[in-house]
């Protein structure tokens, strides 16, 4: 509806809904939320810095990561993101076949590379082997940020990213358990670069798209 109304087109929910049932478009149900975290392991847990504060006053303060499955038809395909809280743009992100510690890092030296942020960011994940492990801490120490973690099993201590994966699940078009993995891994980088970053408008950012609020913030410095 609000992307409707920034296009120019008037149009209210009830509106919306009967030209939906006109055309035949259903709403895409969420699927049950499935725990995949790996959190019993020997390695050291960081306290929870962000204590479900979803908001960051500018860019590069706070990250947030997680990993998803996604149900190919050649098995499973998974995705890490980095988020920043301040603007919820995807900052980072590294598709595998599994779900080694070399995909987060990616993920992480991707939004790294863009970014460039000073030392001091927190960064926040869940408790998962991949993010507690030695080589993972170590990149972190490395560009200078602070570790913070979610307590155990508690979804809502990463709301941001798991909002963020239920939308990328439920607004894709196309039914990726009917396609192979690499057709699925350039429809999700088109998602994320193309739409969400780009033209997804977020009530969290006045409904803006992440690019277009950051961009706005810089005017106003």
């Amino acid at each position: 509806m609000h992307e409707l109304r920034h296009d120019g087109v008037k149009a209210g929910r009830y509106l919306v809904r009967r030209l939906m049932r006109r055309a035949g478009i259903r709403v895409k149900k969420r699927r049950r939320y499935k725990v995949t975290t790996r959190s019993h392991h020997r390695y050291p847990v960081s306290p929870n810095l962000v204590a479900r504060n979803f908001q960051a006053p500018e860019p590069n303060l706070v990250w947030v990561s997680d990993i998803t499955y996604i149900k190919t038809i050649e098995g499973w395909l998974y995705l890490a993101v980095v988020m920043d809280l301040y603007s919820r743009k995807v900052v980072g992100w590294s598709l595998a076949r599994n779900m080694a510690v070399k995909m987060v890092k990616e993920a992480l030296l991707m939004a790294i590379g863009r970014r460039k942020p000073d030392p001091g960011l927190t960064h926040h994940s869940d408790r998962g082997i991949q993010y507690a492990c030695n080589e993972y801490r170590r990149l972190l120490q490395n560009y200078g940020m602070v570790s913070s973690m979610s307590r155990s099993g508690n979804c809502l201590d990463n709301a941001v990213t798991e909002r963020f994966f239920r939308t990328l699940k439920s607004e894709c078009i196309v039914n990726w358990r009917d396609m192979p993995a690499e057709e699925v891994k350039h429809d999700i980088v088109d998602y994320i670069e193309m739409f969400y970053n780009s033209e997804r408008l977020h009530s969290y950012a006045g409904y803006l798209s992440p690019n277009d609020y950051e961009k706005l913030a810089m005017t106003l410095v």
